[in-house]
């Protein structure tokens, strides 16, 4: 079935939930960003066929509307000695807003966690964490990870093979 001018019309500029309305353009943007946000504004202007000045105008748009949070170097965590990768299914001992917040705020000072993740099932929290090896995963569990507020139960998942690690979103 062909896809008339005014749907791919309509389609480019519909807004992502929550946010601003996107063209053709601005998804181009936001694609080329994450795939290398250092990135010129005149190489990123030439891949989205804009001039300097149209770019740059539409990235500041883009970061005033919260779209773009940040730009950050990826680095390489087995370069860093930061190549075990542990997942933490956490469980606490009440469900309560007064533990979750306890817990949500300690787990932010957690050496290495680079994620905390509210989830239903089994589990409260997964907490994702890179340490050097298991000697230093055993004090980091040892030394804070048995101590957070409200946790009655631990159990922990070292990742074997990392198979995908991506921050690109799909943007249509």
């Amino acid at each position: 079935m062909a896809v008339n001018r005014a749907t791919k019309l309509r389609r480019a500029t519909e807004a992502l939930p929550g946010g601003p309305a996107l063209d053709r353009t601005d998804r181009a943007i936001l694609r080329a960003l994450q795939r290398d946000a250092s990135l010129s504004n005149v190489a990123l202007a030439a891949k989205v066929h804009l001039s300097p000045a149209a770019c740059l105008r539409r990235v500041e748009r883009l970061k005033r509307s919260g779209l773009i949070r940040g730009i950050v170097a990826l680095l390489d965590p087995a370069a860093l000695d930061l190549g075990m990768l542990v997942v933490i299914g956490v469980v606490l001992d009440r469900s309560t807003p007064e533990s979750f917040a306890a817990f949500e705020k300690a787990v932010q000072k957690v050496p290495g966690c680079l994620e905390c993740l509210v989830v239903t099932g089994e589990f409260d929290y997964f907490v994702v964490v890179r340490t050097r090896d298991n000697e230093a995963f055993n004090r980091l569990h040892a030394q804070e990870l048995l101590y957070l507020p409200g946790v009655r139960q631990i159990r922990t998942f070292v990742a074997l093979k990392q198979v995908l690690s991506t921050t690109e979103l799909p943007i249509g």
